[in-house]
């Protein structure tokens, strides 16, 4: 049967034929979006800071120190092996970037939207998606940029359908992602909750993330990992797109 006219929240399921999760750290798109991942068969995730930094400090940083690494550890390398492993269970391909995570820079150090986006949309173009999932930017310094990085990459390359995924953890916080609905809602495109089908498979998605195995002890003392997956909340995607035709006005009212 073909697909009619949509009503509010349904997505044309053509848009599900090549799925692209861009995830900030290795382990974001699996906790963010890994029920996604595992219910269709042609998706990559591009995971933005990938690459090693120029230099680990010493000693490492509370993060990785409390996932069991020491002064000298190549933590990156470990942590791309970790990924192989989870989207072997997701049955996903990968492009890493090589954008170092925040935490082994000085702010001016630090990737910007403007830097990151070239490279986002070369690895975007060549995949050629059907549809784009992209973090809500919530939280992390690292979230934030590349949820703005992905926006930027939207205004070049319009035609695959557009998503915002929600940060696994930092959602939680208290306003967080109201402050960022709303702050879309202002800037353009709009999202919206959209109507995206998945089957959960909560066994799976934890095989997954527990691949993550130096991510475990951080993700469980700032962010209640077992809790939250022992009392899931289903994932939840948002589309990306203008305002109908006559609404632009409504977020005048915010």
């Amino acid at each position: 049967m073909p697909f009619a006219e949509a009503t509010w929240g349904e997505v044309d399921p053509a848009a599900f034929a090549r799925v692209v999760v861009v995830s900030p750290h290795f382990d974001d798109a699996a906790m963010g979006a890994g029920h996604l991942l595992a219910s269709y068969p042609d998706t990559t995730v591009v995971t933005v800071l990938a690459g090693r930094p120029p230099a680990y400090p010493d000693p490492p940083s509370e993060w990785d120190a409390l996932g069991g690494f020491v002064a000298g550890d190549d933590v990156v390398a470990a942590r791309r092996l970790e990924d192989l492993a989870a989207l072997e269970v997701l049955e996903s391909d990968h492009r890493w970037l090589e954008f170092s995570d925040h935490q082994y820079l000085a702010p001016p150090d630090r990737p910007t939207p403007a830097q990151v986006a070239p490279a986002l949309g070369d690895v975007i173009r060549e995949i050629g998606p059907t549809a784009v999932f992209v973090p809500m930017g919530l939280g992390n310094p690292d979230h934030v940029m590349v949820h703005e990085a992905s926006l930027l990459v939207r205004d070049e390359q319009p035609d695959p359908v557009w998503f915002c995924y929600e940060d696994h953890g930092y959602k939680h916080i208290p306003g967080l992602l109201a402050w960022r609905v709303s702050k879309m809602l202002r800037a353009h495109p709009w999202p919206t909750p959209a109507i995206v089908p998945h089957v959960p498979d909560e066994a799976r998605k934890r095989r997954a993330v527990f691949c993550y195995t130096s991510q475990i002890p951080p993700l469980e003392n700032e962010h209640a990992l077992t809790a939250r997956l022992e009392a899931p909340v289903p994932e939840q995607f948002w589309r990306l797109a203008p305002p109908p035709e006559g609404w632009e006005g409504l977020a005048d009212f915010i």
